[in-house]
C-alpha cells in the first residue's frame, strides 16, 4: 500500500445481534423447559415398556435438551457481552458457534440411535407397544408446541439473490439466526423420531412387525444425520468468514457501475444474523462516493474503505 493511500473506517458500535434476539431467546428458553420435562417422561417410559423407539426418542430428546440449553446460554452470553471491547466485531457469531456445537450433537445422536437400533434388530426384545405409543404421542404434541414457538421466530426466507434473482439491496435483510435454526432443527428432529416411534409401535402392535421398532430408528438416524451435516456446513461457513459471492457482486455493481472507479480488493463476511462487514479497496474515486454507493446494500453494517491512487 502506497503512502498516499487513504483509509476510512465507519465508526459505530459493534452490536450485530439479530433484530429478534431477545424474542428468540425467550422462545428458546420455553422450549428448553418443555423438552426437559418430556425427556424425563420418555426415558422412564422407554425403560418401563422396553421400547427401543421410545427410549431412543427419549435419549434423543435428552441430547436436544442439552443442545437447546446451549442455544439459550448463547443468546444470554451474546447479549451480555455485545458491547465488550474484547470482541473486535462484537458477539454476533456466538449463535453460529452454538449452532455448530448443536450440529455435532445431532450427528452423535444419529450415530447412537443407528447403532442401538442395529443391535435391537439382531437381538429383538418384547415391547409394550400400546403404552409406549401413548407416551410417544404426548412427546409429539410437546414437539409440535415447541416447533410453533420457535417457528414464529425462525426466518424461513433465504437470500433473495440466491433463489429468485433479486439483489440484496432490493429489500431489508432478514435475520439468518443459526442459533435459532439449530434449536428449530433439534425440535424437528424430535418430532420426526416421535412420529417414527408411533408408527413403529403401532405397526408392531397391530401387524406383528416387531422389527419395525428398530428399523425406523435407523431411518430416523439417517434423516437426523443429513440435518446435522447441513447445519454444520452452514455454521462453519460463517465461523470461517466465507464470502458471499452475490453480495460481492452487488457491491461491485454499485461502486463500479458508473464506470469511473475500480475495486482492486474486496472482502465481505458475516458479522451476525443480519449484518455483514466489508473492506473495499478502490481507485479512481473518493471515500464519500464509495460510502454513498454502498449505502443501498442494507446487509453491510461495518464498512472499511481504502482509496488507492490510480495506477499509471
Amino acid at each position: 500500500m502506497s503512502l498516499d493511500s487513504e483509509i476510512d473506517t465507519l465508526t459505530h458500535n459493534h452490536v450485530y445481534l439479530g433484530a429478534r434476539h431477545d424474542e428468540n431467546a425467550r422462545r428458546t428458553l420455553w422450549v428448553v423447559l418443555l423438552t426437559a420435562a418430556m425427556m424425563v417422561a420418555e426415558i422412564a417410559a422407554g425403560l418401563a415398556f422396553d421400547s427401543m423407539a421410545l427410549l431412543a426418542d427419549g435419549f434423543h430428546m435428552a441430547t436436544h435438551a442439552g443442545a437447546l440449553g446451549i442455544a439459550a446460554l448463547a443468546y444470554a452470553y451474546a447479549k451480555r457481552h455485545a458491547t465488550s471491547g474484547r470482541y473486535s466485531f462484537g458477539t454476533g457469531k456466538v449463535g453460529d458457534l452454538a449452532g455448530f456445537a448443536s450440529a455435532l450433537v445431532l450427528g452423535i445422536v444419529a450415530i447412537g440411535i443407528a447403532w442401538e437400533s442395529l443391535t435391537r434388530l439382531v437381538d429383538p426384545r418384547p415391547v409394550a407397544f400400546v403404552e409406549a405409543a401413548v407416551v410417544a404421542a404426548i412427546g409429539l404434541a410437546v414437539n409440535i408446541v415447541s416447533a410453533l414457538l420457535l417457528g414464529h421466530g425462525h426466518d424461513h426466507h433465504h437470500d433473495e439473490h440466491a433463489h429468485d434473482g433479486h439483489a440484496h439491496g432490493e429489500s431489508e435483510p432478514h435475520d439468518h439466526d443459526n442459533n435459532l435454526r439449530s434449536a428449530y432443527l433439534h425440535v424437528l428432529a424430535d418430532a420426526l423420531t416421535s412420529v417414527l416411534a408411533i408408527a413403529a409401535l403401532l405397526g408392531g402392535r397391530y401387524l406383528g412387525w416387531a422389527w419395525l421398532d428398530p428399523a425406523v430408528g435407523i431411518a430416523g438416524s439417517i434423516v437426523i444425520a443429513i440435518w446435522s451435516w447441513s447445519l454444520m456446513r452452514d455454521t462453519a461457513s460463517v465461523l470461517l468468514d466465507a464470502t458471499d459471492p452475490a453480495l460481492e457482486a452487488e457491491i461491485r455493481r454499485h461502486v463500479e457501475g458508473p464506470g469511473d472507479a475500480r475495486i482492486v480488493d474486496l472482502h465481505v463476511w458475516r458479522l451476525g444474523p443480519a449484518a455483514h462487514g466489508a473492506i473495499i479497496s478502490a481507485e479512481g474515486i473518493n471515500r464519500d462516493t464509495v460510502r454513498a454507493r454502498v449505502r443501498p446494500v442494507h446487509e453491510i453494517a461495518h464498512l472499511t474503505i481504502e482509496i488507492r491512487p490510480a495506477q499509471g
